[in-house]
């Protein structure tokens, strides 16, 4: 009798995936995205070298929903100069230094009006700030404050070579079919420029985790989204609106390179199973978690948990969004994301992705009584588990709850025993003939 697959293999080298992940992730630092443009296609070039994706262009004005395409921004060059003619700030030095979607400018100016369109941080004075101004036309720069505290009256050049012209959006889509007829959504967001843990970490991640996936035989498919942030994925339901019946699951990968412990924001529903399989994973792994409850403001989840979706989509984080310091600020570097923290989050999204995939329900085909194990060879098997009272405790829960009406995961939260335990134990017993699967409405 066919045995139940593992089908979602763990990382086979942590440590090495840690650091491929944090190279890739150097590589793309220095490219400035935003919701449009060169950037992301870059981006999303460089991605598809690790996975394969199809890159979709969505022209300016093409209705989305309650919104519309937007213009597309591209952007050359940007500077202050002091009344002395140095360069006080300079967006070849670091792309945060213009607020994103500025229109372009080209004046003189004196301080006090200058002012007016700087953005710093006083409890921060050697960080630059991360600011846009997507959708209303605006023009601004970000500076440390403690250049800005000492900036003297005076005349300023400002100059932002950029324009804000029909062009399109632009997001890459991966799908690696499975052999059923349900979808796990894994997103995360393209349109930051340099920030490490939000969100390049998101990105390397889920790219590694397409790639690792690839060649696997899957009950579920897999469609990884790498899209700009809130029109990327309001754009992606609005044309999709057929696959969008199809996801069962989905998790949006945010802030996943920090050594932060994790934080899972859950779904609009709350107990959805992706919500229950985190909750169950962190549960049982060193250090726990965190779980916080859906409220519509956030990464894209809050579009894919909108009323008129209402998809068990959760948010996957270390640290919270806007909850640490270096949330959108310069310090969001390449050394505040660690590769042991990019290596333990695509282990999480893994062992995710595994009760997902796993999560099943069978019938108890020796239902009266306790079957006997011993001359079934399972005892021998017990014996060779690391804890084999966990082991044997497994097997009499899979035969006590598998009535049909039981999914695995909701033994493993019964029983309070790691999933993968559960899981080996109704492998077995299906394969000495005592459980038979029973198959989905």
């Amino acid at each position: 009798m066919t045995t139940m697959p593992t089908s979602i293999p763990p990382l086979q080298d942590p440590a090495a995936a840690g650091r491929e992940m944090h190279a890739l992730a150097a590589d793309l630092f220095p490219i400035c995205r935003s919701i449009t443009g060169n950037g992301v296609r870059e981006t999303l070039k460089r991605l598809s070298a690790l996975a394969p994706m199809s890159i979709r262009e969505v022209p300016t004005g093409a209705p989305l929903l309650d919104w519309t395409a937007p213009k597309e921004w591209t952007i050359r060059d940007a500077w202050i100069k002091d009344p002395s003619g140095r360069k006080i700030v300079d967006f070849r030095a670091s792309n945060l230094h213009v607020a994103g979607y500025s229109i372009p400018v080209r004046r003189k100016i004196p301080l006090a009006e200058l002012q007016q369109h700087l953005h710093s941080l006083p409890d921060h004075p050697d960080w630059i700030p991360y600011r846009t101004n997507y959708y209303g036309e605006d023009w601004g720069f970000c500076l440390a404050h403690r250049v800005r505290s000492a900036l003297a009256d005076g005349t300023y050049e400002v100059c932002i070579d950029s324009t804000l012209d029909a062009g399109s959006l632009t997001y890459g889509e991966l799908v690696l079919p499975g052999a059923g007829p349900g979808e796990i959504l894994v997103t995360a967001h393209v349109c930051h420029p340099s920030l490490a843990d939000d969100n390049l970490s998101g990105l390397v991640v889920a790219a590694f985790l397409a790639r690792h996936l690839k060649d696997t035989e899957r009950r579920l498919t897999l469609r990884f989204l790498f899209i700009p942030g809130t029109i990327g994925s309001i754009a992606w339901l609005a044309l999709n609106e057929t696959a969008v019946s199809r996801v069962r699951h989905g998790l949006v990968l945010a802030c996943v390179g920090d050594a932060a412990p994790f934080t899972y924001k859950r779904s609009r529903r709350g107990d959805a199973p992706v919500d229950r399989a985190v909750a169950h994973l962190l549960k049982h792994r060193p250090g726990g978690g965190r779980l916080v409850d859906f409220s519509p403001y956030g990464y894209d989840e809050r579009q894919f948990n909108s009323p008129g979706f209402n998809l068990p989509v959760g948010c996957l984080m270390r640290s919270m969004y806007g909850t640490f310091p270096e949330y959108h600020t310069s310090a969001d570097n390449l050394d505040f994301v660690k590769p042991t923290s990019l290596a333990e989050s695509a282990g999480l999204v893994l062992d995710v992705l595994d009760v997902l995939e796993n999560n099943r329900r069978f019938l108890n085909l020796n239902p009266k009584g306790e079957p006997q194990l011993g001359r079934r060879g399972l005892y021998s098997w017990i014996g060779g588990q690391n804890d084999k009272a966990a082991a044997q405790m497994a097997l009499l829960w899979v035969l006590n709850l598998s009535d049909g009406r039981h999914s695995l995961l909701d033994i493993a939260e019964r029983a309070d025993l790691p999933f993968p335990a559960i899981r080996n134990a109704a492998a077995q017993l299906q394969e000495r003939g005592l459980l038979n699967e029973v198959e989905e409405a």
